[in-house]
């Protein structure tokens, strides 16, 4: 043990073979780092995918996600690596999660995060207008997102006379809703019927389309057409937007209010407005 000992001290006291020693400690403390290293971006690690495709505003279950290993080198810090953040929430409002697919950060929200297209696209200054229509309308479900649409007026006057005219034209529709509320185009597995086109307006065209839609007495009929697009007029007058306009206003009354009233047709008889032109 003595000799052991001596024998070592000899060794230590050596430059040369200390210098050994500290290369080889450096040179395998470098290759077990370097080792580390790419094992942490290599290793397969277990993630959530989308056992099937999941649709827009969808809640996401249990059964929906299956699990595959990848290398962590291809994982960035929006793909959600958990489960516990997945499941319970939602799919965004503008998000298909295809089947096979990782789940992304911004295309998982709580219910309470879910917003509506309707809402999201709408201009600042604008209010969301819900104009009703059924298959017929809208060309047999025809008219899309994005779609550019004139919205035209037909009405009987107290004379008698059939009238149409273009009312308000080149409004963009941002959603196509079914009489539940949901998106009719957001789910491709699903035949849903339209019942309101969604789109943003100024208040006071907000105001002229509403008070137009309670004009019951006069038969007041509003339908959209794609811009541009012409309407059969056989068997009544085309008349100009703004004697339109001046039919309505002629026609009802605006209670004022702190708060948004609804406008309701007046009561007493009122003069309507004579002419009539062309857009």
């Amino acid at each position: 043990m003595g000799n052991l000992q001596v024998t070592l001290q000899r060794l230590l006291k050596n430059k040369n073979t200390v210098t050994i020693i500290a290369v080889i400690v450096i040179m395998a403390l470098l290759y077990f780092g370097y080792k580390a290293q790419i094992d942490s971006k290599v290793n397969p690690v277990s993630v959530p995918v989308a056992r099937e495709t999941i649709q827009p505003k969808t809640l996401i279950k249990s059964d929906m996600i299956d699990y595959v290993d990848v290398a962590p080198v291809v994982l960035n810090e929006n793909v959600i690596q958990y489960d516990s953040e997945i499941i319970g929430k939602y799919t965004n409002y503008n998000t298909v999660v295809p089947q096979g697919s990782m789940f992304y950060k911004e295309t998982v929200v709580s219910k309470d995060d879910l917003p509506d297209s309707s809402f999201v696209k709408v201009k600042k200054g604008e209010v969301v207008y819900n104009f009703p229509v059924d298959m017929d309308s809208t060309y047999g479900n025809s008219i899309f997102p994005g779609n550019k649409i004139d919205i035209y007026m037909k009405a009987e006057a107290e004379n008698g006379q059939i009238m149409v005219g273009k009312l308000i034209e080149n409004i963009e529709v941002l959603d196509v809703k079914d009489s539940s509320g949901q998106h009719v185009f957001e789910n491709s597995e699903e035949q849903r019927t339209p019942a309101f086109l969604i789109f943003g307006v100024k208040d006071d065209i907000n105001i002229l389309l509403r008070k137009a839609s309670y004009m019951y007495s006069f038969s007041v009929e509003l339908f959209p057409v794609p811009h541009g697009g012409k309407v059969d007029n056989s068997g009544s007058t085309e008349v100009s937007t703004q004697y339109l306009k001046d039919f309505i206003n002629a026609n009802t009354v605006t209670i004022p209010d702190e708060t948004t009233a609804s406008p309701s047709t007046s009561t007493s008889p009122s003069k309507t407005p004579s002419g009539n032109g062309n857009n």
